[in-house]
């Protein structure tokens, strides 16, 4: 007799958010992001640019663009109006036809010695869990990365951080102030609080640079059913 069950592994169909509506999302939920606008045409990015204080950073924003780095899609480092306007034109014309509806996102150029990954998947087997980690360049060579399961309270938030590994750059470091511990566990918590929305799938964001001692995240993508309907 045939099998008639669908064996299929394949999940239900999702897609991402633009990052400046990953950042709208994630902000309304509490998440510290850097300051940031969007802009239609390279006049209007360098006028919100210069508003919002030089330097600056530009990026090709759209639903169906989540990997701007590797396309060569961010400018780093914009100093004046001229800078964002060439940019911004530059990233323009490096839109293709599948990124379908795209805008420019300028955002403030923020620098630190420490930068973090923190976001909220959904595991298979124990369900939503908020991710906290070392990120940047030492991402890789540590692999610190710890996880609880979500929703988290403060107590919750404050286990996660102290499951790093690498304690030392939570504490001051190379003449900065230590880590913000109750804006980082406001974060996770805000984190765990978006997994009670069914409809999204993950949160990432990578990465959070740590700015007089708060944790800012420079860049969201957050990834939602297909059928779940837009704020």
């Amino acid at each position: 007799m045939a099998d008639d069950r669908d064996d299929s592994t394949d999940g239900p169909a999702t897609r991402t958010l633009s990052e400046a509506d990953s950042r709208r999302l994630v902000a309304d939920a509490g998440v510290v992001v850097s300051d940031w606008a969007t802009a239609s045409d390279p006049d209007a990015a360098a006028e919100v640019a210069v508003a919002m204080g030089l330097p600056v950073v530009a990026k090709l924003c759209g639903d169906s663009i989540a990997h701007k780095t590797e396309r060569g899609l961010v400018r780093l480092s914009l100093a004046s109006g001229a800078d964002v306007h060439a940019a911004a034109t530059d990233l323009l014309a490096a839109a293709t036809a599948d990124d379908g509806p795209v805008e420019l996102l300028v955002s403030t150029m923020l620098r630190g010695n420490r930068e973090l990954i923190a976001g909220m998947v959904r595991d298979p087997q124990f369900g939503p869990c908020v991710m906290l980690g070392v990120g940047g360049v030492l991402a890789e060579a540590v692999a610190d990365v710890a996880f609880r399961l979500a929703p988290l309270d403060d107590l919750d938030a404050g286990d996660l951080m102290d499951d790093l590994g690498t304690q030392a750059l939570l504490g001051p470091f190379r003449g900065e102030p230590a880590v913000d511990r109750d804006a980082l566990a406001g974060t996770l918590c805000a984190l765990g609080a978006l997994a009670a929305d069914p409809g999204i799938v993950s949160v990432d964001l990578n990465p959070m640079i740590v700015v007089d001692g708060v944790a800012v995240a420079v860049d969201a993508l957050v990834e939602v059913l297909d059928d779940r309907a837009d704020a």
